[in-house]
């Protein structure tokens, strides 16, 4: 008989360093999990590798590394198991915390091992994440950047235009004054924030293509297109319509116990705010001008339906079609004319 052996490794990472646990399965028997904290530098990385392979751990399909999604604190480990081959599943922190179950304490070594024991439970059911791609990432960061620069230059304007609803001319000019080389710095760096993301898009073939067949969708343009590449890793894990309108928030639950419980059909809170956000300004924006959606819109008004569950609904159409879009890897056809 040819002895199997599997290794899960759960990882609790932080800013300065994260936490192992390594669990060997030999022919289907767990064996006594082994533990370790690493620098979460590039030197760390590499004491990394060289107790993986102190236990001869497999850098293959044998082996599954499990962490939370920490924003960019993971990004070092991403890359070594990606440069490596070992198969990682990056996953949502709340989905991971809420498979524990009731649970008393917490450090960083008991979170790894909880990981681990995670990622030995879930194998066959964990999708492994795709390999870090570093134009995807600067894509990302970039998108980041303008979405803070933008709130930052808001925030100056707004204050200025409300100071000088209560100051003197001379007094208002000499703010104005002060904070126009801020105004006009952050102006271009946004600008030059958008140049590099349109040169990305450009010259990358895959995101380029999904990019157009976004922008042929009704409502979708470019600062939405653009969000949606790379918030879904130019749509690497294919979610579908209703996973996609989940994830932003925009998909209805029913919230219903025996008949003690009769909650209202409701969207849940935990969604991407940012993308709710831009799906909500392309509802409005088809709402106005796009003629199926206003008769759509004026239809369920006239049935009594409030008008953010009707706005909700049209959100929720708009991810549903950038689904099938890059699913069918065809370009969206309006069929509304034809059916009128």
């Amino acid at each position: 008989m040819i002895a199997t052996t599997k290794f899960f490794i759960g990882i609790d990472v932080s800013k300065p360093y994260f936490d192992v646990a390594l669990m060997a399965v030999v022919n289907h028997v767990k064996q006594e999990i082994e533990t370790s904290r690493f620098d979460n530098t590039a030197p760390g990385m590499k004491l990394f590798e060289k107790w993986l392979k102190s236990y001869k751990t497999a850098f293959n399909t044998d082996s599954l590394v499990v962490m939370e999604n920490t924003g960019i604190y993971h990004r070092l480990l991403w890359s070594f198991c990606s440069n490596r081959g070992l198969p990682i599943h990056i996953g949502n922190a709340a989905r991971i915390k809420w498979s524990f179950g009731i649970v008393r304490g917490k450090n960083d070594k008991i979170d790894s091992i909880r990981l681990c024991s995670y990622a030995f439970k879930e194998a066959d059911d964990l999708k492994a994440t795709a390999a870090l791609d570093p134009e995807l990432m600067l894509l990302k960061d970039l998108i980041s950047a303008r979405t803070k620069l933008l709130k930052q230059r808001s925030g100056i304007s707004v204050s200025v235009k409300e100071l000088g609803n209560v100051n003197g001319k001379e007094h208002q000019k000499l703010i104005e004054k002060a904070l126009k080389n801020a105004i006009d710095g952050i102006a271009s760096s946004i600008r030059n924030v958008e140049d590099q993301i349109k040169k990305i898009i450009t010259g990358n073939q895959d995101f380029k293509r999904n990019y157009k067949l976004l922008l042929g969708i009704p409502g979708i343009g470019h600062v939405t297109a653009v969000y949606l590449i790379g918030c879904t890793g130019n749509f690497a894990g294919q979610p579908s319509g209703k996973e996609l309108a989940c994830y932003a928030g925009v998909a209805p639950f029913e919230h219903s116990s025996g008949i003690s419980i009769k909650g209202k059909t409701r969207v849940h809170r935990m969604a991407n705010k940012e993308l709710k956000k831009l799906l909500h300004m392309c509802a409005l924006s088809l709402i106005q001008h796009n003629q199926e959606f206003k008769t759509y819109y004026n239809r369920k008004k006239d049935e009594g339906k409030h008008s953010m569950s009707i706005i909700n609904a049209v959100r929720n159409k708009i991810a549903l079609r950038v689904a099938a879009v890059i699913k069918n890897q065809a370009s969206y056809k309006n069929n509304y004319n034809i059916a009128a």
